[in-house]
């Protein structure tokens, strides 16, 4: 478990860095937002299994796409900070119509008559098929907890001037993803399985992310920022 956490800990810190090199040298959010909607397509072939986290609290099972939410989150706070909320909001409706077109030609090539001689159409069945409950749960929880951290990221960073980068990093994922959790195991599960426990592990596992979060965003602003005036390090 360690090796696959820092394994983790390398593909955040290098897919989020290379946003922010190319947003800082170009201007430019389209790499931040190409990253953003893969991941957010790949969110939903991650959500079919179901992982044990054994954490230092406690161990806890929830959909594997947790480890999916610290790219996902970051990406629209470092878009935030760098673009503003409007930016962040665009990205977040590309990525939304893009998982919704993506579902439906899933659909579709699960539908196709498989050829006589392909042995794998229960693999694509399993990987690809959706059950429409969880994917529209998936699109509900997706759209308003993205919109969520993205507003109240921009309100704390306005309120505060610009300081205070990790509570707002925190404040604004914390509450979105515990609406996520909510608004997905509630549609998603509600009469099926018994959805606060599902709710309570999957936020858990969501806040520690979200905790190790922190350290990667004062990164990505030290990149969007270097050797300018703004002091990235500041916590006051």
């Amino acid at each position: 478990m360690f090796a696959l956490l820092l394994i983790w800990i390398g593909l955040v810190s290098s897919f989020t860095i290379l946003g922010s090199w190319y947003a800082r040298s170009f201007g430019r959010s389209d790499m931040l937002l190409g990253i953003y909607v893969a991941f957010g397509i790949f969110s939903n072939i991650a959500a079919a299994k179901t992982a044990e986290f054994d954490l230092v609290i406690g161990t806890f099972y929830a959909p594997a796409v947790v480890i999916v939410f610290s790219v996902t989150f970051l990406l629209t706070d470092v878009v935030n900070e760098r673009f503003g909320l409007q930016e962040t909001r665009r990205m977040i409706s590309i990525a939304f119509l893009s998982q919704i077109m993506i579902s439906l030609f899933s659909w579709l090539v699960v539908e196709l008559p498989p050829a006589p001689f392909f042995p794998h159409q229960n693999a694509i069945e399993v990987l690809l098929e959706q059950v429409p409950r969880i994917v529209l749960a998936s699109w509900v929880a997706f759209f308003v907890s993205e919109n969520l951290d993205a507003v109240v990221f921009a309100w704390f960073k306005s309120k505060t001037k610009g300081r205070h980068l990790w509570a707002r990093n925190a404040l604004s994922s914390i509450p979105a993803m515990l609406i996520d959790s909510t608004l997905f195991i509630t549609i998603a599960f509600y009469g099926v399985m018994p959805v606060v426990p599902l709710i309570i592990g999957i936020t858990i596992t969501k806040w520690l992310v979200a905790l190790v979060d922190i350290p990667f965003m004062y990164m990505n602003r030290w990149i969007l920022y270097r050797n300018q005036s703004t002091d990235v390090f500041s916590i006051s």
